[in-house]
């Protein structure tokens, strides 16, 4: 039976995007993650770009009695992986769960992006997961087991008129979990992707400040969209995280979880 107050004790997990997770401030998918994780008596490395931030994301969670160490992760750079995996291993012994969950966007149309755009952001959300994957798949391999969960997004399924690159990019980014999903599925190691809607997370609150800027007189309409009417959280991505990551998923794989609040069920407004 699954201790349910301690549903993922005694796994490891490697969270990449994992630096907004400093209490007071509004978290990303990997910082909630991560502390939630840690509550549930899991081990976890954090990895990001943003030093001072996952150190102290590292740290909040050591002083809350969790186990959790940081690394600086570039997700587009194979050695920063390869460091990544190492210092985990190093550190705690083993791999059991991998949250690729760094992020960026680009908005701009088809007509609008860049060759410079459109390559950072199939680096990131393509090329960053596939070697995320790659390199945790042997030492998940010794486990006999493992659990990946690829952040997506809704626009990797419907797309999105906000960013053409950012949408190819998490629609490459679904299709790579199913394949992975399929390849694996054999040795005990499942591959999701978790496809949040509108969510208030520091990412999204700096895509909009764009649009902002660009348009003073923009009204954001996000809300109308959303049939539970209100912006999801951080933490409601990372309570799917924590299910994803424990045993009480060990049935699902290849599978795409959306986190709308119902927006994909209404439909997207033309």
């Amino acid at each position: 039976m699954i201790d349910q107050e301690k549903r993922v004790n005694g796994k490891v997990a490697l969270i990449s995007g994992a630096a907004q997770g400093v209490s007071g401030k509004v978290m990303g998918f990997g910082g909630a993650s991560a502390r939630l994780l840690t509550e549930h008596g899991a081990s976890v490395m954090l990895g990001d770009i943003d030093v001072d931030n996952g150190e102290k994301t590292a740290s909040e969670i050591r002083e809350m009695g969790g186990k959790a160490e940081f690394i600086k992760l570039d997700v587009t750079l194979e050695h920063d992986w390869i460091e990544a995996v190492n210092k985990t291993i190093d550190i705690f012994g083993r791999l059991d769960i991998l949250v690729s969950s760094a992020g960026t966007t680009a908005p701009g149309s088809v007509d609008e992006t860049t060759v410079e755009m459109w390559n950072s952001q199939m680096d990131m959300h393509g090329k960053g997961c596939m070697l995320g994957i790659k390199h945790v798949i042997p030492q998940m391999r010794k486990n006999n087991s493992g659990s990946i969960i690829n952040m997506s997004s809704t626009d990797g399924i419907v797309g999105g008129g906000f960013s053409a690159s950012y949408a190819a990019a998490k629609g490459a980014n679904r299709l790579l979990t199913k394949t992975a999903a399929l390849q694996y599925a054999s040795e005990g190691i499942r591959v999701n992707s978790l496809h949040p809607g509108e969510l208030d997370t520091p990412l999204a609150r700096s895509a909009m400040e764009d649009i902002v800027d660009n348009d003073p007189d923009f009204e954001d309409p996000r809300l109308n969209w959303i049939p539970l009417g209100r912006l999801g959280t951080a933490i409601d991505v990372a309570n799917l995280v924590l299910y994803l990551a424990s045993d009480e998923s060990t049935y699902v794989t290849g599978s795409e979880f959306v986190i709308d609040g119902g927006m994909l069920a209404k439909g997207l407004p033309g």
